[in-house]
């Protein structure tokens, strides 16, 4: 789509998000429920069109992290049911009401002040406890027989499901996950033995999922990661990877200029590059007011006219300078790619996540908002 009139855009792929979503269904198969993640605005690739696209394929469960996100999905006409895992249900007990949204909870404290505050309701609001098993982070800690107190004494509430969060769950040189597990499981054979049986046990997102943790995945699964087309690397002696998919979006910026440049010329800011030779560069509507990480100054790359091209010198607010010399073809108002491939050549997320030092789920959960996503087929 090199015609459209844009300085920067990413192009997200439908047929791939729901070729992504039947992977998933393929490996975990029609009795585990699927919660789909479209969290962080999808991950980057815009929470409403991901959203609508996943419901067509037969998702019935989104989740998100915080209230506005959900109604944000409600007022944009998703009916599907929304699991909101990462906000204080309490103070937004009339938006959970009115927009049909499922809270998670995660303290014995969250769950006493959100039945307060629905007492007198019409009906009782369904909700998802979370218990920390060893992230340390949200989630309840509290003994079992404190928990099923705590959720009989809570009359204008349903537990619908139990859930937990793995920290490591692609390191399989440590036995973390496997603690975890066991826990959850302890946990939620206390429950049933004191009468509490959630509907939903959930534990797994993409990783568990990818790599066959059959014992962690319950009933229900939360992929998210791997919708998009990435599966986090595996550690240790891992069993082979189950799940395939492929990323979803591509990331393109245009060329505003093409010239050449003498041999010593400084490129941009603080002159952090020295032409070593003649050389001819481009420079690209693109910086990290786009998202695109400053870390990638000097070390980065993108693909112009089919071939790796480095990146010279700093990546500033709005543009970032290129080496063309090996892109002769290269114009003003030609389009390079950031992120997918190109005349053989590809770049994805986590490649440029490891150049930028940092994690896949960064990159795209930082391409910004100012960039238009255009949806393909």
């Amino acid at each position: 789509m090199d015609t459209l009139p844009f300085r920067s855009w990413a192009e997200v792929s439908r047929a791939q998000i729901a070729a992504n979503f039947r992977q998933v269904r393929s490996v975990v198969g029609p009795e585990v429920e699927i919660v789909a993640v479209v969290k962080a605005n999808a991950y980057g690739h815009g929470a409403v069109e991901v959203s609508r696209t996943l419901v067509a394929e037969g998702a019935r469960w989104l989740a998100v992290s915080f209230v506005e996100e959900g109604v944000a999905l409600r007022q944009a006409g998703i009916g599907a049911r929304i699991l909101v895992m990462a906000d204080r249900p309490a103070p937004a007990h009339d938006a959970l009401v009115e927009h049909q949204l499922t809270p998670v909870v995660h303290t014995l404290e969250d769950l006493r002040d959100l039945d307060r505050s629905l007492a007198g309701g019409a009906a009782r609001l369904r909700y998802h406890l979370k218990i920390d098993t060893g992230m340390g982070r949200l989630g309840a800690r509290n003994p079992a027989s404190e928990i099923a107190a705590a959720i009989r004494d809570a009359a204008n509430l349903e537990l619908e499901g139990l859930m937990t969060h793995f920290a490591s769950s692609a390191d399989y040189s440590t036995a973390r996950t496997d603690r975890q597990v066991r826990a959850f499981d302890q946990l939620s054979a206390h429950l049933r033995a004191a009468g509490v049986y959630p509907r939903y046990l959930h534990a797994s997102s993409s990783n568990p999922i990818a790599y066959g943790r059959r014992e962690a995945w319950h009933n229900m699964v939360r992929p998210g990661h791997a919708l998009y087309g990435y599966v986090s690397p595996a550690r240790g002696e891992a069993p082979p990877r189950a799940l395939e998919v492929r990323p979803a979006l591509t990331w393109k910026a245009r060329v505003i200029a093409v010239k050449d440049v003498p041999e010593g010329a400084l490129i941009g800011y603080g002159g952090m590059f020295r032409a070593p030779r003649p050389m001819r560069i481009a420079v690209l509507a693109i910086g990290y007011a786009d998202g695109l990480p400053h870390r990638l100054s000097n070390r980065g790359h993108v693909i112009a006219a089919g071939r790796l091209a480095p990146i010279l010198g700093a990546v500033s607010m709005d543009l970032t300078t290129i080496d063309a010399t090996d892109a002769p073809s290269l114009r003003a108002g030609d389009a390079v790619t950031l992120l997918g491939a190109e005349g053989g050549v590809s770049i994805n997320a986590q490649e440029m996540a490891r150049t930028a030092g940092t994690i896949s789920y960064d990159i795209l959960c930082g391409i910004r908002a100012r960039l238009k996503r255009v949806y393909v087929e």
